[in-house]
Formats: structure tokens, sequence, C-alpha cells
């Protein structure tokens, strides 16, 4: 057993805990936020924070954990991800073709972009693409979206749902794929998102601490989005060391999550200003050790009229740029004839190809 007053914590609040009667972690595992709250006088931010240590330091506590089982080798973790670790595709031939077959699950996924160019609308896309049929090459799973900006529309999702269907019902070639559109449809598209709304920082982590316990009795959800973890982090705080704190605690959940449950985590980033050489240009929000945390960084941007989308941080990918656009329908590939007009050279301009790069962004 590890005592409390182990935990990384501050001095007031390990008083608390061991005033209120709580000397080792296996006294509050079975806790939750609010009633740790009430009964060791704690605001709910620091109990948050309480039982996020003692999750942390949970594995080896008991004795009993998993050590051997734990243990694999390299070729072996090759061999789990080649045979159960899927990608979830966007729909973007390109894209995916970039990414090595679309959004991998198990690894963390931020998606970053000024406000408008379409970050929520990948993330619908997604929500609805991680449900198509192995049969298809999809996963066939469910889809947990938090939704922090009140940016999800369930008519936008119903129109990239019926897109869906009606794509996959085309390619339809054999009696285990027909038999797979029986069951593959809006209505069970719409019954496999589990929606939560979260208003605040506070709100978002109580909802992502009980978020395994959630992933356990749903087995089959293979994708968390948040849209967005800026917009709740950059409001109402004063305090950036207790910020940066609470994000890099997110962030080690949420790549924990996304491997011991084997989803796929989608993370949603706005833009900021930031002064590079004396000269402002925009940056992922939330400072540069939140930008370690995502396994792959995408980065959606304007090049004029044209939507891009670069892949700027990734160990398995190189850094490609491609094009794309929002349609009725979803998150495509951007038009064949327009891709072919923006590859030709331009007159009368004095702009060089490496400037609209650094300016589009």
């Amino acid at each position: 057993m590890r005592p409390v007053s182990s935990l990384s914590l501050s001095p007031s609040v390990k008083v608390k805990l061991v005033s209120a009667g709580f000397r080792f972690t296996s006294d509050l595992r079975s806790l939750k936020p609010l009633q740790l709250s009430k009964e060791a006088s704690l605001s709910q931010q620091e109990a948050l924070e309480v039982l996020q240590a003692v999750r942390r330091v949970g594995g080896g506590d008991e004795g009993g954990g998993g050590g051997a089982s734990a243990s694999l080798t390299a070729l072996e973790l090759l061999q789990k991800e080649e045979e159960e670790l899927r990608s979830i595709v966007t729909f973007s031939s390109q894209l995916d073709a970039a990414l090595g077959g679309g959004l991998p699950v198990g690894k963390t996924t931020e998606i970053c972009g000024a406000p408008g160019v379409g970050k929520t609308q990948l993330c619908l896309q997604l929500a609805v693409d991680v449900q198509v049929p192995p049969c298809f090459g999809g996963v066939g799973g469910q889809v947990v979206y938090i939704d922090t900006e009140g940016s999800f529309l369930l008519q936008r999702v119903v129109d990239i749902a019926t897109a869906g269907v009606r794509h996959c019902s085309l390619l339809a070639e054999d009696d285990e794929q027909r038999v797979a559109m029986e069951t593959f449809t809006v209505e069970t598209i719409l019954s496999n998102m589990f929606l939560v709304r979260c208003h605040d920082y506070v709100e978002l982590l109580a909802e992502l601490y009980l978020l395994p316990d959630f992933l356990s009795a749903h087995p089959r959800v293979r994708l968390l989005v948040i849209d967005s973890v800026a917009f709740v982090f950059r409001r109402l705080f004063d305090d950036l060391s207790q910020r940066t704190r609470l994000l890099n605690d997110l962030a080690q959940q949420l790549i924990a999550m996304a491997t011991s449950h084997e989803i796929a985590v989608v993370i949603t980033n706005q833009m900021t200003t930031r002064l590079r050489g004396g000269q402002p240009q925009l940056v992922p929000a939330l400072g540069e050790s939140w930008g370690h945390a995502p396994t792959i960084r995408l980065l959606l941007h304007w090049a004029g009229a044209r939507r891009m989308a670069a892949i700027f941080k990734s160990p398995g990918h190189m850094d490609s740029t491609i094009q794309y656009q929002i349609t009725s329908d979803g998150f495509r590939d951007a038009d064949q004839s327009e891709q072919l007009q923006s590859k030709r050279p331009r007159r009368h301009t004095n702009q060089s190809a490496a400037s609209q790069r650094d300016t589009s962004c």
C-alpha cells in the first residue's frame, strides 16, 4: 500500500486527506470526485487532482499488478498493432494515403486550425467513419464525442451519415457487405454516438476521470473526440503554471486511454499569435509543452481560397500537405480540376511558393 503523503500533491491537500481519515491510496480508489470533495472538504478541482494522482500510481500499489503480462518484445508489439489496431478513414483518399490508411487507433491526433477551416467538420466525419463495417475496410466501432464549444450540429451529422451510408451501399459487392449494410444505417450511426457537453475545464476533467469505466463497459468504442481542449483551457486561467500541470495530466490520461482501450483520440486545438523573430506568426495554442502530447498533429489552414491539411508532426509519416474540401457530404478530396488549376504556374505574381507556405498558416 502506498501512503497518501507520498503523492505529488500540495501539503494543504495532504493534510485535509489525512485529517479526513484517508491514509493510503487504496482508501481513495472507489471514490468519485464529488464524494471525495465533500468528505475531505476539498474543492472539486482538488478532488480531481487527488484521484488523478492515485490513478497515475495505481498500477503497482497492491503488489498484484501484471508485471509479466505487461512485458512485450518489440516484435510482439508490432504484431499486436498489425493484427488489432487499424485506422479510421477520413473519406479523403489523399489524407488517408498521407497518414498510411487514416487516423491510427491507439494513438492521439491533434487537429489545429483557425475558425471556419473545417476542424469540427473533420471530427464529425470521423465520428461517422469509425462506424464503417470491417468488410468495407472500417473498424465498426462507436464514438464518444465531447463537445466543449457547442459546435456539434445534429443535422450536419445526419447529412454526413446519409452520405456515408450511400457511399458504402454503392460499394457493396458480396453477401457479407450486403448483410453489413442492413445494420449500417443513419439510425444506427446516431445510436452509436455518445455525446457529452462540457462547459468548463472542471467538467472536462471530471468526464475524463470517469471515462475509463465507461470505455470498459462499452468495448466497441474506438474513437474519442474532444472538440476542443483549447476552448476550456484558454478561459479564466490566471495561473499558467497550474494550467500547464493540468494539461500535462490530461495528456497522460489521453495517451493511457488510447493504448489501454485501443481507441483513437482526436483533439482539436485553436491557433494563437506568437512573435518569432520580431514577426507575428499563427501557431497552435496551449504552449510548446502541450505540443509534445499528441502523437500526430494536423494543421488545417487556408492557402488563398484553398483548404489545406498539413501533417507537421508524426513519428511514422513524412511531413506532407494535401488539399481538401468541405462539401454537403462531408470532408472530401478537393475537386481534381481545382487541384490541377492550383498546380499551374501563376502569372503576374512576385510571391514565391515558399512565401505562400509561410503565410498560409
